[in-house]
C-alpha cells in the first residue's frame, strides 16, 4: 500500500471532520479498543501527555513537545486537523512522518480492521496509525491533542500520565451541549484516576467536574501556575511565568498574541508534572525558542502584511481581534478573508473578529461539505453594515484581497483552519 492507496482507504471511512455529525449517535471507544488490541495496544508503549480544551490545545501541544525535546527526549506528537498535508498530524520532534512510513502505518491498521471485526472512522484510523508508529520508532513520550471534546475521542484509548485542560467554551455543541457544563463533562473524560491534572479552566462551576474524575496531583491556573508578565517583543512575546516548581524570567516565545503566554505556562506546568519537578531555565529557554505554530497568527507576506490565523469559534475570534489590535495596530487598513464551518453563527463570528473595523470583508468557503456558504457570511456582514464581497474559492479570495490591499494594509485570513490551510498553500510550499 503506497500513500495514494492509503489515502483512498482513509476516504472510504466516515470522516466526521468533513460531515455534520449526528448528535444522536452513541459515542463509544469500543471500536478503538478492539482495533488497538489487534495491533498489540501500542498506545501503552510510551507515557502519554493528553491535551484538551476549546482553544489553545494545539499551541500547548507544540510548546510541550519542544520543552520535552529540549530535555533530550524523543517526542511523538499527534495533532489535528492538518493544514496542507495529512503527514503534519503525526510527528517526532517536530518532523512529520514521511509518506512511506505513513502508508505503512495505515496499512497496518487496514490489516487489523478485518481481524478486529470493526469499521473504524477516518480519525480512528489515523489515531491508531499514530500510536502504532510511535511505538515502532520507540519514542520516549507521546503528546496527543484531542480531536473532539475528550471522553469518547479516539485519542482517549491511551491513559494520560498528565492531562491538560486549556479552557472550556461553547464549541462542538452538535456533539455535546448545550451548556459549558456539558462540554466540561466531556472534556473531563481524559483525566484518568491518579493522573496529574493541569487545569487551565478557572470557572468555579466547572472545576469540580474535572476534580470528580479522581486525578492525583492537580495544578490550577492562577492558584498554582500563572503568567506574571507578558509583553510584546519583536516577533513574539517576552514572558515571566510562575509554575508549581519555579519562576522563570526573560523567556522569549516566538508566537504572536498575549494568549500564548497562557498556553506556554500550561505546557510548562505539564512538563514539570511529567518530570516531577522544575526544569532548568536553559532548557525552558531553548524549548520556547524553537516553537513554531503554522496557521496561528503566522505572517506569510509583507507589503501588504498577510497574516493567517485559524480562529474557528467566537472565543478564538475574540482573541484574534485582540491580537490584531495589540500587535498589528500600525497598519493602515484591514482586509479580512473569512470562511467558516457549519455550527458557527456568522454574525457572532464577525462581531467577535471585529470585522466592522475592516475596510472590506471577502467572504469565501473552504473545500469541505461542512463549509458555511459564502453567501451566508455575506448576508451576516451586510446585516452588520460591513462592506463585503463574495469570492468562490479560498485561493481566489486571497488573490482578491491582495489586489485590493495597499502596501501598508493588513490582510487577515481567518475563520477556520481549513481556510487557513488552503490559503497557506499559496505562500508556503
Amino acid at each position: 500500500m503506497d500513500l495514494d492507496a492509503a489515502l483512498r482507504y482513509l476516504d472510504e471511512h466516515v470522516n466526521l471532520e468533513a460531515v455534520v455529525a449526528d448528535r444522536h449517535s452513541h459515542p463509544t471507544l469500543e471500536r478503538m479498543q478492539r482495533l488497538m488490541h489487534v495491533l498489540g495496544d501500542p498506545q501503552h508503549t510510551a507515557p502519554l501527555m493528553h491535551i484538551t480544551g476549546t482553544n489553545g490545545k494545539g499551541s500547548t501541544a507544540q510548546i510541550a513537545t519542544r520543552l520535552l525535546e529540549a530535555h533530550g527526549l524523543s517526542v511523538g506528537t499527534y495533532t489535528s486537523p492538518h493544514l496542507q498535508k495529512i503527514n503534519e498530524r503525526i510527528a517526532v520532534n517536530g518532523f512529520p512522518i514521511d509518506d512511506d512510513e505513513l502508508a505503512e502505518a495505515i496499512r497496518g491498521v487496514a490489516d487489523a480492521e478485518a481481524l478486529a471485526g470493526v469499521e473504524p472512522s477516518y480519525f480512528e484510523i489515523l489515531t491508531a496509525a499514530a500510536y502504532r508508529w510511535f511505538a515502532d520508532v520507540a519514542v520516549d513520550v507521546v503528546v496527543a491533542e484531542v480531536g473532539l471534546l475528550g471522553r469518547w475521542d479516539a485519542t482517549n484509548i491511551g491513559d494520560g500520565q498528565v492531562a491538560v485542560v486549556t479552557n472550556v467554551e461553547l464549541d462542538h455543541t452538535e456533539y455535546a451541549g448545550p451548556t459549558r457544563l456539558d462540554i466540561a463533562r466531556e472534556k473531563a473524560g481524559i483525566v484518568k484516576p491518579g493522573a496529574s491534572l493541569v487545569l487551565g479552566e478557572t470557572d468555579p462551576e466547572l472545576v469540580p467536574v474535572f476534580l470528580a474524575e479522581g486525578p492525583g496531583e492537580t495544578f490550577m491556573r492562577d492558584l498554582d501556575f500563572g503568567v506574571n508578565d507578558n509583553v510584546l517583543a519583536v516577533g513574539g512575546r517576552l514572558l515571566e511565568l510562575r509554575t508549581p516548581g519555579a519562576s522563570y524570567t526573560d523567556l522569549y516565545l516566538p508566537l504572536h498574541g498575549a494568549h500564548q503566554g497562557d498556553n506556554a505556562v500550561a505546557a510548562l506546568t505539564a512538563v514539570e508534572a511529567f518530570f516531577g519537578g522544575p526544569l532548568s531555565p536553559e532548557i525552558v529557554a531553548a524549548g520556547f525558542e524553537n516553537v513554531v505554530m503554522p496557521g496561528r497568527f503566522e505572517i506569510v507576506g509583507r507589503h501588504p502584511l498577510v497574516v493567517l490565523d485559524g480562529a474557528h469559534n467566537p472565543a478564538g475570534a475574540d482573541v484574534a481581534a485582540a491580537v490584531v489590535d495589540d500587535e498589528f495596530s500600525d497598519v493602515d487598513e484591514r482586509i479580512y478573508v473569512i470562511g467558516m464551518l457549519r455550527g458557527r453563527d456568522p454574525i457572532a463570528m464577525l462581531e467577535a473578529l471585529d470585522a466592522q473595523s475592516a475596510r472590506l470583508v471577502i467572504a469565501t468557503a473552504p473545500a469541505t461539505a461542512r463549509a458555511v456558504p459564502a453567501i451566508e457570511i455575506a448576508r451576516a456582514a451586510t446585516t452588520l453594515e460591513i462592506d463585503v464581497v463574495v469570492v468562490d474559492g479560498v485561493g481566489a479570495a486571497v488573490q482578491r484581497a491582495l489586489d485590493e490591499a495597499l502596501a501598508d494594509d493588513l490582510v487577515l485570513v481567518t475563520g477556520s483552519l481549513y481556510v487557513v490551510g488552503e490559503a497557506r498553500g499559496r505562500f508556503v510550499a
